[in-house]
Order: C-alpha cells, then sequence, then structure tokens
C-alpha cells in the first residue's frame, strides 16, 4: 500500500508541475524543483508530421511587431546581418527563465558576427495575465536583454513560423534576400540547467553557417511550455 501510495504522490506531483506552466512562476526555486523531476530528451524530429508552421529551407516572413521600448521592428531593419535568432519566449514559464541568460549570451556571442537574437512574445495576456507588454517590459530590463523583445499582439507570427513551446527557437540565414529557415528547435540539450549543457544544438548550427558549411543537426525538440492561445 505504502509504494502504491508514493507511486500516486510522484505520477500527481509531475502533473502538476506541467499544468502549473498555465500560471508559471519566474521563481528559481520552481524551476529547479521541476529539473529534479523530468530530465528533457533532445532528438531529431521528423518536421513534417510534428510540427506546423515553417520546416527546413522555408522562407521566413518578415514582420514589423512592437519592442518594450516602443519601437517596430523589423528583420529589415538589420541590412547588415547575415541572419537571424528567432527565439520565441515569455516572462514566465520556468524553462524560458532558465533560458535568459543563455539568450544574452548568445547574442554577445553572434551578434558582431552578423547573427543578432530577436525574442518574441506569443502569449496572449488575456490567457496568461504575467506576460502583458507592461510586464515584458519588466522583464526586459530586469533580465538585462540586449536585444529585441517584441510583441506578437496579433498572436499571428508564432503560428506562421509554427512556434509551440516557449523557448522555441528559429535559426534563419539570408539568402538572396529571403530568411531561409537552417534551425528549428532548442538552445541546448539541458533547458533547465546551463551548467551541464554537452550540445549547444543553436551555437554549433550558427558556427556551421558562418563557416559555410551546411547545418548538422538542423532541428531537436523544442522543451517548454506551451504557447498560451
Amino acid at each position: 500500500m505504502k509504494n502504491i501510495l508514493s507511486s500516486i504522490s510522484f505520477a500527481a506531483l509531475v502533473l502538476i508541475a506541467f499544468s502549473s506552466c498555465k500560471n508559471e512562476s519566474t521563481d528559481k526555486s520552481w524551476d529547479l524543483a521541476v529539473s529534479e523531476i523530468v530530465q528533457p530528451e533532445f532528438t531529431e524530429i521528423n518536421s513534417e508530421t510534428e510540427t506546423k508552421g515553417y520546416t527546413i529551407g522555408d522562407e521566413a516572413t518578415d514582420f514589423k511587431l512592437k519592442d518594450v521600448n516602443g519601437k517596430m521592428v523589423s528583420l529589415s531593419d538589420y541590412k547588415d546581418a547575415k541572419g537571424f535568432i528567432v527565439i520565441f519566449t515569455c516572462n514566465t514559464c520556468p524553462y524560458a527563465v532558465a533560458s535568459e541568460e543563455r539568450m544574452v549570451a548568445l547574442d554577445k556571442e553572434f551578434k558582431s558576427k552578423g547573427y543578432p537574437v530577436i525574442a518574441i512574445n506569443p502569449n496572449n495576456p488575456e490567457v496568461q495575465p504575467d506576460d502583458t507588454f507592461e510586464l515584458m517590459q519588466e522583464k526586459a530590463k530586469e533580465a538585462g536583454f540586449t536585444f529585441p523583445y517584441l510583441y506578437d499582439e496579433s498572436q499571428t507570427i508564432y503560428a506562421k513560423y509554427g512556434a509551440t513551446k516557449t523557448p522555441h527557437v528559429y535559426l534563419l540565414q539570408k539568402e538572396g534576400g529571403k530568411n531561409i529557415v537552417k534551425y528549428i528547435g532548442a538552445i541546448d540539450d539541458n533547458v533547465r540547467n546551463a551548467a551541464e549543457v554537452k550540445e549547444r544544438f543553436l551555437a554549433n548550427a550558427v558556427n556551421e553557417l558562418l563557416e559555410g558549411k551546411e547545418v548538422s543537426v538542423k532541428e531537436t525538440k523544442a522543451i517548454g511550455c506551451s504557447v498560451k492561445q
């Protein structure tokens, strides 16, 4: 009986941890609690059957979205960019919060090389009240974002891209005036703990493009909270 109760308790704990993504907290201790329950696995996936929106090789649409400073931002504003690291993220999801320092580090590492980070919040604040534009402004300041943090107010851009999680990454490369999707998925192989990362999927992909090579790992499974609509 004790073993049965223990199993039920553990299952309930897992269910609570994941369902709580609906009302995520930015509390790091919550993220650590989740991380002790679940260790994400990253594998290449079949984009045609498991994702909607863009697949590798597609042309990504440009957009015009409001930054936290009130300025409208488009990919076309970056005349000298070689490509873009587009990351769908939010204020509240513990997985997104755990990735914030990595996003800042990626922008520092690759912006000067032609691949700036562009972050987009796809969540509907009517569903997730902690993802309002005003709280995005606070988040950008608090987290020290060095890149645009854009508000997908109409919730249409994330759908075109096919983002389903926060965080969810799309690496684009400029080719003949078009922004071509080269990588989709996760930042790395350990969303919960940067200190334990073994494979930097996104950084590896950017470096391969910079070296004129084809991206070797084109798609991985994004781990995070579902986009709130």
